[in-house]
């Protein structure tokens, strides 16, 4: 009788770039007294470039995502916790380049548009995610952040509905691989058609998900459009509010607190005392420069978020139910303003 003999399994060869980036990632040096990594290099260097003139929204998005992808995130922790917090100081500068009557009458004409997509919005993405099958608290998420503003609706829903860090992780990394998406096509698909600073602007707001990419966007298109764009977006991020309120219904979480996006008050602080406050006209200009520096940093951070680990995280279905309901807004929303708004 022959006996048969186990032999332990052999690990298949590892990728030879994956080996490559581990060990590259892995290199350090000294400088000046202090340990310094390879993704630490390569992070503060593209940190600065995006400091330079040749600094853009689209740039530090790239950027961000090269460092994620090819040496990782040596700080990934540190820029999660700044990345909300200098998005809403950029938001806050960004009012003392609005003109109040101007930011008016834009947030009057983007009111049908933001009533009449939130609702649709929320209830196709409802539909299918029944279709898909998918969780029901995830797709409500990606629903939300679809509807009203991206990751800052998906984190004030996400505690109404006490949604697991699961469930956030996949919405909120749906809705981050969109919005670098549409920085970079937006622009093109708005330069193509030819359309206006007030059409672009409007489109940016309602059919980009998170604030920043939208006033990246409409930065990257031209002032008028960023005025409008900004505007629009900040008055639809208020139905944070009334969508958490409503969740907190649907889902049966008595005692739920609502988030407030308190930075739209600052926001439209700053634009009543630029318009109204002659003495902090010549204040304004450096306001706004340094507002746009922030938010070149803050696409840096989001695109040095997207790491393999988030992309994998997602999942297909809930990335087919965004992907579904980001098509269905932009060209339905872009067809009605081609036709609509001067």
């Amino acid at each position: 009788m022959k006996v048969a003999h186990s032999h332990p399994s052999v690990a298949a060869p590892r990728e030879p770039v994956q080996s490559a980036l581990e060990a590259l990632q892995q290199r350090s040096f000294s400088a000046f007294g202090y340990v310094v990594t390879v993704p630490m290099l390569v992070f503060g260097l593209a940190l600065l470039l995006c400091l330079t003139p040749w600094g853009s929204p689209p740039l530090a998005l790239a950027l961000g995502l090269v460092v994620a992808l090819v040496v990782g995130n040596p700080w990934p922790t540190q820029s999660r916790r700044y990345t909300g917090k200098l998005l809403q100081w950029s938001v806050i500068g960004l009012g003392f380049g609005m003109n109040a009557q101007q930011a008016l009458h834009a947030g009057r004409e983007g009111l049908l548009f933001t009533v009449a997509s939130i609702g649709g919005t929320l209830t196709l993405g409802f539909l299918v995610g029944r279709w898909l099958k998918i969780e029901r608290k995830t797709s409500h998420l990606i629903a939300c952040g679809t509807a009203i503003c991206g990751g800052s609706a998906i984190a004030a829903v996400g505690p109404v509905l006490k949604a697991e860090e699961s469930q956030m992780s996949v919405a909120l990394g749906t809705v981050f691989v969109l919005n670098s998406v549409a920085l970079f096509l937006f622009p093109a698909v708005g330069h193509w058609l030819s359309m206006t600073q007030n059409q672009f602007g409007l489109w940016c707001a309602i059919a980009i998900h998170d604030t920043s990419s939208v006033v990246g966007a409409a930065s990257h298109y031209g002032d008028q459009a960023l005025q409008i764009a900004t505007t629009v977006k900040l008055a639809r991020a208020l139905w944070i509010i009334p969508v958490s309120l409503g969740t907190a219904f649907l889902f049966k979480t008595p005692g739920a607190k609502v988030k407030l996006p308190y930075f739209i008050l600052g926001f439209v602080a700053a634009m009543l005392l630029s318009s109204y406050v002659p003495a902090l006209h010549p204040l304004a200009p450096v306001a706004v420069y340094l507002a746009k520096i922030g938010l070149t940093l803050t696409l840096f951070l989001i695109g040095a978020g997207l790491s393999a680990r988030v992309l994998r995280s997602v999942g297909v279905r809930p990335f087919v139910q965004g992907v579904v309901l980001w098509a269905v807004i932009s060209t339905v929303s872009l067809w009605v303003i081609l036709h609509a708004v001067a």
